[in-house]
């Protein structure tokens, strides 16, 4: 891999072939002051996924066609003086779990390998609200179930560090997307961590916020708070802007916050000087954590503490998080596909027909422990949380592990019982809502990356993100490109 931030110049700003390194806030000045057009800015970047997609295979539909026509239509809204959105002119694809009108969407799955939606998820609306430009839609595993990027319809994603590497997932796509700069933006959802799990295997942010800080429309399961979607980025600053043209309050969607997406364009610069965290490179031995892993973790030490902040070396006690999360999980697998496995048992793969059938097994005693001890691990955490206002964490168990296995079967000599068990560091966090971030921390001494989690106060989505950008300042890990020809 190679460190490099390009200098923006007149002369390579004007359609020159480094446009796709460049920053989406950086491309969104760059547009603003008519240094470049968005049909320029669209075409540089189809022809870096003419380039370099083929190797990867992160962008699973493209469609030039739709994408010029949204650029030119933005191109004259500018020229008229109009304010196009906060988005206008940035290339973005969406997760193959979005909707997306007269866009192929197949939730990763044959049974919608031709699949033509009449309608936009929430999401990918208020990014063409926005003036995003969609050129089409990164790949996913079999209806989002697991962190390894692979289905049938488009087969496998690799990792841009690593070819031989999984980029993790679900939202695998979108994560190697950004890594070998195919997009400036890209959306992505996480239950049990697929917005940061891939952002950590491939060095780039992914931010899961507040449950109904984004709202998730249409929705079978709208009061269900354990999945959201939410933005994935380069930088914290471009997933700060993201989350400025998504976020915000829906009356179709019972638990959306009423707190404006305009809040997230407030400065991310702040004093950190006092602030107390929650400091645990291992998960306090509660869940196995591969070596390499922990000793990067390990080193941001210096770094926070550098920023002022006081780092206690505490974590919660995460007792009863993985039948929380396990519940919970199984019941919305036996919710969203029970009675379409009756009939299609045969289009399903081994590990999501096994979660299901897991779902189809519940008691409403079950589902009512698990609510019980999810009430009762909040208030732990949240005592906790009193004291220290955010946590450090790793993001994932393991490093990018290979792309020809469909998860890791052990962890520093612990076996893995099932497809999710290896996912714990994510997960344990995903059942009691609080806003979570994967930033870049840096690499193995195989060059592969890993990132830390941040975890702060309930809705506090927006401390999460100044932390991590000063983190992100202080360390610049995300300029350190795959070596892609």
């Amino acid at each position: 891999m190679e460190t490099r931030q390009p200098s923006v110049t007149d002369s390579d700003a004007d359609g020159g072939s480094e446009l796709h390194s460049y920053s989406a806030v950086t491309l969104r000045s760059l547009l603003a002051q008519k240094h470049i057009s968005a049909l320029e800015l669209t075409d540089a970047y189809l022809a870096r996924i003419d380039q370099v997609n083929p190797r990867i295979n992160a962008i699973v539909t493209l469609v030039p066609d739709h994408a010029r026509q949204i650029a030119r239509r933005i191109d004259q809204q500018i020229a008229r003086g109009q304010d196009p959105g906060l988005l206008a002119g940035l290339p973005v694809a969406h997760k193959d779990l979005a909707e997306t009108q007269g866009i192929r969407t197949t939730f990763g799955s044959r049974l919608f390998a031709d699949n033509i939606p009449k309608h936009n998820a929430l999401i990918v609306q208020r990014m063409l609200n926005a003036g995003a430009v969609t050129l089409g839609k990164t790949n996913t595993p079999e209806f989002g179930a697991g962190s390894q990027t692979f289905n049938e319809v488009f087969g496998t994603t690799l990792n841009p560090y690593d070819l031989t590497k999984t980029p993790g997932g679900s939202s695998g796509g979108a994560a190697a997307a950004l890594a070998a700069r195919l997009v400036a933006l890209a959306d992505g959802s996480d239950m049990g961590g697929s917005l940061r799990n891939p952002a950590s295997f491939c060095n780039v942010v992914g931010f899961r916020p507040s449950p109904g800080r984004v709202p998730t429309y249409p929705s079978d399961m709208a009061w269900f708070n354990v999945p959201v979607v939410g933005p994935m980025a380069r930088t914290v600053e471009d997933c700060a802007l993201f989350m400025a043209a998504i976020a915000g309050p829906d009356s179709r969607v019972p638990i959306a916050l009423n707190a404006p997406g305009t809040d997230f364009l407030e400065p991310l610069k702040r004093d950190f000087t006092g602030a107390r965290i929650g400091f645990s490179p291992d998960f306090a031995g509660q869940i196995p954590i591969a070596r390499e892993v922990s000793e990067v973790i390990n080193n941001s030490a210096g770094v926070f503490e550098s920023l002022g902040c006081r780092l206690d070396e505490t974590c919660p006690d995460f007792a009863d998080a993985d039948n929380i999360f396990k519940t919970l999980r199984a019941w919305s697998m036996a919710a969203a596909h029970g009675p379409r496995l009756k009939q299609h048992r045969g289009l399903y793969k081994a590990s999501l027909i096994w979660n299901i059938e897991q779902g189809l097994a519940l008691t409403g005693a079950n589902i009512a422990t698990a609510e019980q001890m999810r009430t009762r691990l909040f208030q732990r955490v949240s005592t906790l949380m009193h004291e220290v206002e955010f946590l450090v964490l790793p993001v994932c168990q393991v490093t990018p592990f290979s792309a020809a296995v469909e998860y890791p079967t052990a962890i520093e000599g612990v076996p893995m019982e099932t497809y999710i068990d290896w996912m714990k560091s994510c997960y344990y966090l995903s059942s009691i809502g609080l806003p979570c971030i994967s930033v870049p921390c840096g690499f193995t001494p195989q060059g592969l990356p890993v990132g830390v989690q941040i975890v702060g106060r309930p809705h506090a989505d927006f401390s999460v993100l100044q932390l991590a950008y000063a983190y992100q300042q202080a360390t610049l890990h995300w300029q350190a490109l795959p070596k892609l020809a």
